[in-house]
């Protein structure tokens, strides 16, 4: 996956809170504590759980080790940027993941509104509550950011054993921007149900194939030059690892469709796979039918 060297990022899409840390309440995998938390929980990537420990395990809090960097302003301007800085990276992939809503909301003669994406380490202040970074990225429709730790990418692949790569960070974004979509369409409910087919497993599997969708319109951004199968398969991968079948098994040792909040490893694949081979948000009604 590479950027265009000459395309000129935005980063005013993103707000640049590391190493200032948030303090207040820590919020974990099964950890209640603020008004509207269970909306926090539904939509965060790895922390579906309350109370079952499916998720329990993402302790270890990312702690910032630098001081707060420079201003994205000033480090992450172009394409060449986004392609040796991580920061500048997943700066690209949002504003690519941005550009492919705004042109499709307005070829259907809607609006969408830009989202801006918080970077932090440790902990931080959201619409949703004070977020720790064992929470793992997420969508808060409260204030409608894009919370993350930049750190969380490591610990997909220490704790998870995603393979990583640049894709696969972009798959992360492209999925909790996939929310905001949602929260646009009017489709993103509140709710704390769990399952194999409860709405909200339904919820994340859509925005993942959403993730796929961005997928197969990347490069009309113009902030990407190819996407090869190599890099979609690092997207799958990503996908796989994150799959509450597989986070059970690892953490617990044993699976539990019952408590599930966010998918099966091979559901979250055939949904973006869907995305991807579709090409169009249209494909993607996983409220309908069987997974």
């Amino acid at each position: 996956m590479r950027f265009r060297p000459g395309a000129r990022l935005d980063p005013s899409q993103v707000s640049d809170r590391r190493g200032m840390g948030g303090g207040g309440l820590a919020v974990g995998g099964g950890g209640l504590g603020v008004a509207g938390i269970v909306i926090y929980l539904l939509f965060a990537l790895l922390g579906g759980g309350s109370g079952s420990g499916s998720y329990g395990s993402l302790n270890g809090i990312t702690q910032a080790q630098a001081p707060p960097s420079q201003a994205l302003g000033e480090s992450c301007q172009t394409g060449a940027d986004a392609n040796t800085r991580q920061d500048c990276r997943v700066l690209a992939d949002i504003n690519s993941v941005q550009a492919y809503w705004t042109s499709y909301f307005k070829k259907h003669g809607k609006t969408y509104s830009l989202a801006k994406t918080v970077f932090f380490t440790g902990s931080t202040s959201t619409g949703c509550g004070t977020a720790s970074t064992d929470v793992g990225p997420f969508y808060c429709p409260v204030d409608k950011n894009v919370y993350i730790d930049l750190g969380f990418y490591q610990e997909l692949h220490d704790k998870f054993g995603a393979k990583g790569g640049p894709f696969a960070e972009a798959y992360v974004i492209a999925h909790e921007y996939g929310h905001h979509a949602q929260d646009l369409f009017g489709d993103l409910k509140p709710g704390s149900d769990k399952g194999a087919n409860s709405r909200s497993v339904r919820t994340e599997l859509q925005a993942d194939c959403y993730a796929g969708v961005w997928a197969r319109n990347a490069v009309a951004t113009g902030y990407i030059v190819d996407l090869t199968d190599a890099d979609i398969a690092d997207g799958l991968d990503a996908a796989a690892s994150v799959g509450d079948d597989r986070i059970q098994q690892a953490t617990q040792g044993q699976v539990n469709p019952e408590t599930w909040t966010h998918g099966s490893a091979a559901e979250r694949q055939k949904w973006f796979k869907r995305g991807f081979q579709r090409g169009e948000p249209t494909g993607c009604d996983t409220f309908s039918g069987s997974l």
